[in-house]
């Protein structure tokens, strides 16, 4: 085994296998890894007198905040642009048709149960507002299979484009992590940090660890195939006898670059056990809208927000009535549009709310699905949920977590990425047509999953900055635009107060949808009620 890494390579391969306290702290300030707030549903005082409230959207933000503040008592009225309720939060299920910004057809034809989560598709276990929600509007979920040992890792330049699974590169980067740092110990490199007590102790656990041999050297041995697996596995009565599998060499593993890719199951934000509603996303949202459904007014383009010191005023386009200009007046107005299709409106708020509106830039993100006549990465590829990871422009494939073991057609979240990411595929992608999206995914998949040609059915997709009803993701801040707009964004301008992911400390989820919404009403209510 070749131990020659430099210095940056190996501090970094320490940190990827020690855990993710580092970049945490730097996605924390960022608002993409911040604990839930929730601390339970909103305790509304309610109207002294009748008092009326428009919320502008029928996504979760707008349909919660209606939820709660109808329970307290206010009289409530949903303005709804598409003619379905949910916003981001939808599901993609075959039949479904969709037209996207340049008049291209977005098609979904399969023939079996499964679908796309376009948008939020797994829920973290400590969004604790979403799970609370689910509890109460009777969503039932089940796992989301976040790291599956048996998926892959996989780029074109390493180990002659074959992938590796998962497991195997974490064991490997743990075994020679540890094997470096026995080998530090032994040459007395800690000595000024460590007593001799605890230099043992240290030794001891690296050995079990990394599971190391009786030298303290990571090496294929019977011991290490119960931890990494086998080459030839363990069977019964005459069958071949157990060979454990080969670690890989360090010096390979490093310049693969694999081990950098296993970060991707360190975030705090993706920590295990996640979970996903059965039978799709929009679960959530149809629970919602059943609740509030009498108060939704869809087909409703909002062209102008207009108020008083009294009162709010908005404008809007009344599709179920040939694009009518109509008006709706209230005391207050709940706004969860979100800010890439807001700064075209003609809002009426102060100069520093429309600043903070046109400050916040909004991430692209595209996804593609692809359907199989079986599900091969089971039944070829021992993968039962879980996610692969490339450096191709496709960037992960995403196996189902329902129907385990059935026959018949099963669907792959087969490409994924955003522009937070540090990449720039989510462009390239969106400038494809949905056909190009798919044939991509189609040539770039098959490099780790040779069985899709022979067993592709049919595929999907979606782009969001091609969504006219979104123009992005979502909003994309930076601590920069935080420090400068963010108080300002979530204030309550006079009559008005904004609501939704961007709102929040928890953009592009659910979670940080909802606080912002329970935040808004709580606030709003105090303010009736001083």
């Amino acid at each position: 085994m070749t131990l020659n890494p430099t210095r940056r390579q190996l501090l970094a391969m320490i940190g990827q296998v020690a855990g993710a306290a580092a970049m945490y702290q730097a996605m924390t300030s960022l608002g993409f890894a911040a604990e839930s707030g929730y601390s339970g549903e909103p305790d509304l005082q309610g109207p002294r007198e009748s008092r009326r409230v428009l919320i502008l959207g029928a996504g979760i933000a707008g349909m919660a905040a209606a939820y709660e503040m109808r329970r307290a008592g206010y009289e409530v009225k949903i303005l709804e642009y598409q003619d379905r309720h949910g916003g981001r939060c939808l599901t993609i299920r075959g039949g479904d048709r969709y037209t996207e910004m340049g008049g291209h057809e977005i098609t979904c034809d399969f023939e079996g149960d499964g679908y796309l989560n376009p948008g939020p598709w797994r829920l973290p276990v400590h969004h604790r507002a979403v799970f609370d929600y689910c509890r109460k509007l009777g969503v039932r979920v089940h796992p989301f299979i976040i790291k599956n040992n048996r998926a892959y890792l996989h780029s074109p330049q390493a180990f002659g484009g074959q992938p590796q699974r998962i497991g195997n590169v974490e064991k490997d980067m743990r075994g020679h992590v540890s094997e470096l740092l026995a080998k530090s110990l032994h040459q007395g490199a800690l000595d000024d940090a460590l007593t001799a007590e605890d230099r043992e102790r240290l030794l001891e656990g690296l050995k079990e660890w990394g599971v190391l041999d009786s030298r303290y050297a990571y090496r294929a041995s019977d011991d290490l195939g119960g931890v990494r697996g086998w080459d030839i596995r363990p069977g019964g009565g005459l069958m071949p006898d157990a060979r454990p599998s080969q670690p890989v060499d360090l010096s390979a593993l490093l310049q693969s670059g694999l081990w950098e890719q296993l970060f991707n199951f360190n975030s705090y934000t993706f920590e295990p056990p996640m979970f996903e509603p059965e039978g799709g996303m929009d679960a959530i949202t149809d629970a919602f809208a059943r609740e509030v459904s009498d108060v939704i007014q869809l087909n409703a383009r909002v062209t102008r927000i207009a108020q008083s010191d009294d009162g709010v005023t908005v404008t809007y386009e009344d599709g179920g009535r040939g694009g009518t200009v109509r008006e709706e007046s209230a005391d207050w107005c709940i706004c969860t549009i979100p800010l890439s299709v807001l700064v075209q409106l003609d809002v009426d708020c102060s100069d520093a709310m429309r600043k903070a509106i046109a400050a916040v830039p909004y991430a692209s993100a595209f996804k593609v699905a692809l359907e199989f006549r079986r599900r091969f990465w089971e039944q070829d590829d021992n993968i039962m949920g879980g996610i692969s990871y490339t450096d191709l422009p496709l960037v992960q494939i995403a196996y189902p977590n329902y129907g385990f073991l059935s026959d018949g057609p099963a669907v792959l979240q087969a490409a994924y990425d955003t522009a937070t990411a540090g990449r720039s595929f989510t462009y390239s992608w969106s400038t494809m047509t949905p056909q190009e999206r798919i044939d991509a995914a189609l040539a770039l998949g098959r490099q780790i999953h040779p069985q899709y040609d022979a067993e592709f059915m049919s595929g999907t997709s979606w782009v969001w900055h091609r969504v006219s009803w979104s123009l992005g993701c979502y909003g994309q801040w930076t601590e920069d635009l935080r420090d400068e707009h963010y108080k300002t964004l979530c204030e309550i301008d006079n009559r008005l107060v904004l609501a939704g992911e961007h709102c929040s400390h928890i953009p592009a989820w659910l979670e940080g949808s909802l606080l912002s919404a329970l935040d808004a009403i709580k606030r709003l209510d105090q303010r009736e009620n001083a």
